[in-house]
């Protein structure tokens, strides 16, 4: 049975949100997510460059290192392709708070709220104000008939605290929220001063506790137009709604909605469950219906968080979210999810779901769904990581009560047994890396090659270490209890039959308890590995 039906997303753009501070793409796959998500029913770019734009200058040590920043050729060609699909791109500059990028470097600590806050810029420092302009000035120059800009502003962790905020504080008997205020108005009024023609936007989590009358007395009105963001499942419509009318009485009648197709589950997540998407754009569409008439709603920016903030690990890559956002976009098109959305969503990309964890090709190649092939690779890695027989391994019954820390110790082992442990580990090794690799050769199709690197140390490595390290420790502990020219050639499948079954009962746990009588049978082969319950779809059966 289908789901209840809303009214489709009302007016307004749909922008699909690019955060290029971590696994920035090529811009050739780029230009294939564009045009498929120009298909989709997108209509413009939230371009978060960060350290991927090609800063000038005394900005230029802000572009990143790791990997080239965008060319300014780059960055022109991915604008014209994309106003060639219809597509308008809008550039994110942060410009208080999320200054990780910049306030990063030795010669910016100066300029940070307080030294433990790599994020928050000091607003008092007038050097701060012309550097955050400096930074919109070559953003706004290098997007040519530029219509709208994200100034950011969101999550402006610790103001007030720095010194100089606490004696401003102190002496005007302003308030936090004012001081909050003050700045993004000085920004968002020399940023008219730029370019008197643009739109600016602005995150309002900042605002969400202040009072209509705060906001009013602020100068922002006219200036901005507020982008409430909630990426919850669990949104909170009537609260939500509450908040976009409080905006709109204090005159900020322009107002944008943010939801999310990833980045938003865990900080670490790997791959994108859709129906935990889907349910927060289900959720934007209520209240979406419930707004009054007075309240202009610009439109909707799904956000797609590559990293929490410049600092943190990557979340999700785009290959593995990109069902999630079709069927999101299709989700606002349609004003529900329903069978017939799901075949919508399906058949353009190819596959049999809108779980990336189930789907399967219905199509060959990729030009469907581009990066499909990588999608299918991570998932099925991803499934390892995360099995218990390699993430418990270190603590099985038999690493447990036969390789224990005192037997390592004092180098006193079973030889059989912990050779069969050594076969385990090196054979769950071994399957890891040829997955890895296989994962690793694709990404560097559509990613650089310190992204596929960032990858495999966040998600692999710290599976396969450990099981490494166990190896080692058991070779050197068996060199101890046999000669060890014999370890390379003495494999436990080489034990004869009748030899296997003289000792291995003490394998197995049943030999505790099996009493006198025949022996007990041989250890099962390793259990194989189970994939994660895969995220329910939000199709109807």
């Amino acid at each position: 049975m289908d789901q209840m039906t809303s009214s489709p997303w009302p007016r307004g753009r749909k922008l699909v949100h690019l955060d290029l501070k971590g696994a920035p793409p090529r811009p050739e796959y780029i230009y294939r997510l564009v045009e498929l998500l120009s298909q989709l029913g997108a209509d413009g770019l939230l371009m978060e460059y960060e350290d991927m734009f090609p800063y000038e200058g005394v900005l230029q040590l802000l572009q990143t290192t790791v990997q080239p920043a965008y060319s300014r050729q780059e960055v022109l060609s991915m604008q014209e392709f994309a106003k060639s699909r219809g597509m308008e791109v809008i550039p994110l500059v942060q410009t208080f708070g999320h200054m990780e990028f910049v306030l990063k470097h030795r010669s910016m600590w100066h300029l940070r709220e307080v030294p433990h806050c790599v994020g928050t810029l000091n607003p008092h420092k007038q050097e701060g104000v012309e550097l955050v302009l400096e930074m919109l000035r070559q953003v706004v120059a290098l997007h040519p008939g530029l219509r709208t800009i994200h100034m950011g502003a969101d999550e402006v962790y610790l103001l007030g605290e720095g010194e100089e905020s606490k004696l401003w504080l102190a002496s005007s008997g302003h308030t936090v929220e004012e001081l909050f205020l003050s700045h993004v108005t000085k920004v968002a009024k020399a940023i008219k001063e730029m370019c008197p023609h643009l739109t600016i936007i602005m995150w309002d989590d900042m605002m969400r506790g202040m009072s209509q009358d705060t906001i009013k007395a602020s100068g922002l009105v006219g200036l901005v137009q507020p982008m409430l963001w909630d990426y919850s499942p669990n949104l909170d419509v009537d609260k939500t709604v509450s908040l976009l009318e409080k905006y709109c009485s204090a005159g900020l009648s322009d107002l944008w909605a943010a939801s999310s197709f990833k980045g938003s589950t865990s900080v670490s997540t790997c791959v994108t469950c859709t129906q935990r998407h889907l349910d927060n754009h289900l959720q934007w569409l209520k209240v979406a219906s419930c707004l009054s008439a007075t309240i202009n709603l610009r439109g909707i920016a799904i956000t797609g968080w590559q990293r929490y903030d410049h600092l943190s690990v990557l979340c999700e890559l785009m290959p593995v979210a990109l069902l999630a956002l079709a069927a999101c976009l299709q989700t606002l098109s349609d004003g529900q999810f329903s069978s017939e959305t799901r075949r919508k969503v399906t058949e353009r990309l190819g596959v049999s779901s809108v779980e990336v964890e189930t789907m399967e090709r219905m199509s060959a190649g990729d030009s469907l769904f581009p990066g499909r092939r990588l999608a299918e690779l991570i998932v099925e890695l991803n499934v390892l990581l995360n099995s218990d027989d390699l993430r418990f391994f270190n603590s099985n019954m038999y690493v447990r009560g036969w390789f224990s820390p005192h037997h390592q110790h004092r180098k006193t082992v079973n030889p059989l047994i912990c050779m069969q442990l050594h076969s385990q580990a090196s054979g769950y090794v071994q399957t890891l890396e040829k997955k890895a690799e296989a994962v690793r050769k694709e990404m560097l199709e559509l990613y650089h090659d310190s992204t596929a690197q960032e990858w495999t140390e966040e998600h692999v490595r710290p599976v396969v270490a450990p099981l490494q390290q166990l190896t080692q420790h058991i070779q050197a502990c068996v060199q101890e209890m046999m000669p060890f020219e014999l370890f390379d050639t003495v494999k436990l499948n080489s034990i004869s039959s009748e030899s296997h079954q003289d000792h291995v009962g003490l394998l197995h746990p049943q030999s505790r308890c099996c009493g006198a009588g025949t022996p007990p049978p041989p250890p099962p082969p390793p259990p194989p590995l189970r994939a994660p319950a895969a995220c329910v779809s939000a199709a109807p059966p």
